[in-house]
């Protein structure tokens, strides 16, 4: 083999292996789990001894051998979701969640603790509607009317998402953030020490703790 030809040689082998690494995860639509149960899933990705599942709301590392094998959606009738939530709004929290892919029960807390779920909410500080939308955060997320409960959970949720993968999944933190700015928690190290940021961390995690103490019954 010439010195040109190695070096075509090389540099194909580099570029195959470029694509190996940016390709994006496998797609599967169930996972089976050795315990019987069917994760619906986003896509998969194998490391090593284990599996990375990309389900609704992030992602999660098993071991390998937990994971039976991978099935397409068509297998399955799954029954279509609802929210669970017996809250005001809960269909727009349930397609924020579904949008953004927080948690409902997390958005739900976020907004009783923000607006109480009054849709006309105005703080001193000017946040306004049921998630206390900001007007810079309302903008960013092209909200054009900041009270119409669809437009402001969905933009508090990818708000609120940002946030926690902002944060590496760190509530406490996220939480921190959207109630008093992130520059006030990159400044302070961590959660700010102001007795309203404390409180308000306690009554959002109180209420979702809640909430996953509930039964889910799906609402009709």
């Amino acid at each position: 083999m010439n010195l040109s030809r190695l070096h075509r040689w090389l540099a194909l082998s580099l570029f195959v292996c470029a694509l190996a690494i940016l390709a994006p995860p496998a797609h599967a639509d169930y996972a089976v789990m050795r315990n019987g149960e069917h994760l619906h899933i986003d896509g998969y990705l194998r490391q090593g001894a284990n599996i990375l599942l990309y389900v609704a709301g992030g992602r999660v590392s098993v071991p390998a051998s937990d994971v039976v094998r991978f099935e397409p959606e068509d297998t399955f009738t799954p029954v279509p979701r609802r929210s669970s939530l017996n809250v005001p709004f809960a269909d727009q929290i349930h397609r924020a969640a579904e949008h953004s892919g927080v948690d409902e029960k997390l958005i739900s807390s976020v907004i009783s603790a923000e607006s109480n779920f009054r849709r006309a909410a105005v703080s001193p500080k000017h946040a306004e509607g049921l998630m206390q939308l900001m007007p810079e955060t309302a903008q960013r997320y092209n909200v054009r009317n900041v009270f119409d409960p669809a437009q402001n959970i969905t933009a508090g949720s990818q708000y609120l998402k940002k946030l926690l993968d902002a944060y590496h999944g760190d509530l406490t933190l996220a939480l921190a953030a959207y109630n008093a700015g992130p520059d006030r928690v990159s400044r302070y190290g961590g959660v700010p020490p102001f007795a309203e940021t404390r409180d308000y961390i306690r009554r959002v995690t109180t209420k979702l703790h809640q909430l996953d103490a509930e039964p889910n019954i799906t609402l009709k």
